[in-house]
């Protein structure tokens, strides 16, 4: 080491302005209708780190597209850039919480749930450390095709024991959730929509605030039960909303949390019975929350018409984002056709 870059090391760190316009094919989800937020993960850690020495934020090249860079621009001596090398990102932040940190290491889901996942069990969820994985572009929320596409994160995670789930609605969710990730003393994987998120779930439900591990009730109705998750949540209750007018009535339950599943609440809400329950995921058919809740309402006894909207268990199309919902069943149209098809 010269002396020159000794000097360099002890200066304070600049971190480049990083606002610069993203590709359309990995922008923001659009959500028509609805108010949004511009970067809530961003914001929300960066509040949460100001009351918290211990919050510290990691990147594997890629802050500007998991809303980081908010961040980073706003705490350079706490972020963390660990270029193209997720595996060493994982083992980075496992050995920050083992000194008493609580890193937020951030990328895409298909970076985490299948480039860096032994490190994922080995280095952090094994010795159940308090690492929290935020990840964009989960599920089908790229036109990118299989390379980018998350699609069976959710399965992946929910089988490694210690690790927390979470799939969020909406800005909501994601402002919600950052605190209750730093209270929880354990390993969380956290979907993550970037850019203008929509603000969905406090429109039908004013006093709706995210809760670990707690289902709720957004809406309520008599004829459908949907069981819902991430984006799929906004899209059945924007599909409840047409069915009305078709004189159908759906009740849309939220579940935010994977795992630990609200098991109380969804049986309880099974057990009313005479409606059909469905539910709705950004994600494979295959460890998702359709099988999650299934589990569930079959070793409890309950026996309902049941109904699954997922991904198929295939690799899927690269395109525009709303051809490839509509394709693959999780626009909304699609969604009301499905239940009406159903009853």
């Amino acid at each position: 080491m010269t002396l020159a870059s000794m000097k360099r090391k002890y200066e304070p760190r600049r971190v480049p302005d990083q606002t610069v316009a993203t590709s359309a094919m990995i922008a923001s989800l659009s959500a028509e209708g609805y108010d949004t937020v511009d970067a809530p993960f961003g914001h929300a850690l960066t509040r949460a780190a100001e009351g918290d020495d211990r919050v510290v934020g990691l990147s594997a090249d890629l802050s500007k597209y998991t809303d980081l860079h908010v961040f980073a621009k706003a705490m350079p001596d706490r972020f963390y850039q660990m270029g193209m090398a997720e595996q060493l990102l994982m083992s980075a932040a496992a050995g920050m919480a083992r000194e008493g940190f609580i890193p937020f290491a951030t990328t895409y889901a298909v970076f985490a749930s299948r480039r860096a996942y032994d490190f994922i069990a080995m280095a952090i969820a094994e010795e159940n450390l308090p690492v929290k994985i935020a990840c964009a572009l989960p599920g089908l929320t790229t036109g990118y095709g299989p390379s980018h596409q998350a699609t069976e994160d959710l399965a992946i995670f929910r089988g490694l024991p210690n690790m927390v789930v979470i799939d969020p609605c909406d800005a909501t969710d994601i402002a919600g959730m950052v605190p209750e990730m730093i209270a929880h003393d354990g390993p969380v994987y956290a979907r993550l929509l970037r850019g203008k998120v929509a603000k969905v779930l406090t429109r039908h439900k004013p006093d709706y605030r995210f809760r670990l591990g707690k289902a709720q009730m957004i809406r309520e109705g008599r004829d459908v039960l949907v069981i819902a998750s991430g984006i799929m949540t906004m899209r059945a209750l924007d599909a409840a909303e047409r069915l009305a007018q078709d004189n159908v009535d759906v009740a849309v339950l939220h579940v935010p949390t994977i795992k630990p599943l609200d098991t109380e609440t969804i049986l309880a809400e099974v057990g009313r019975g005479g409606r059909l329950v469905v539910t709705a995921e950004n994600h494979t058919e295959n460890g998702g929350l359709g099988e999650a809740v299934a589990r569930q309402i079959l070793t409890a006894g309950h026996t309902p018409s049941f109904r699954m909207i997922a991904l198929p268990d295939e690799f899927l199309e690269a395109g525009a984002l709303p051809t490839l919902h509509d394709m693959y069943g999780l626009s909304v149209d699609r969604v009301a056709e499905s239940i009406k098809g159903w009853l």
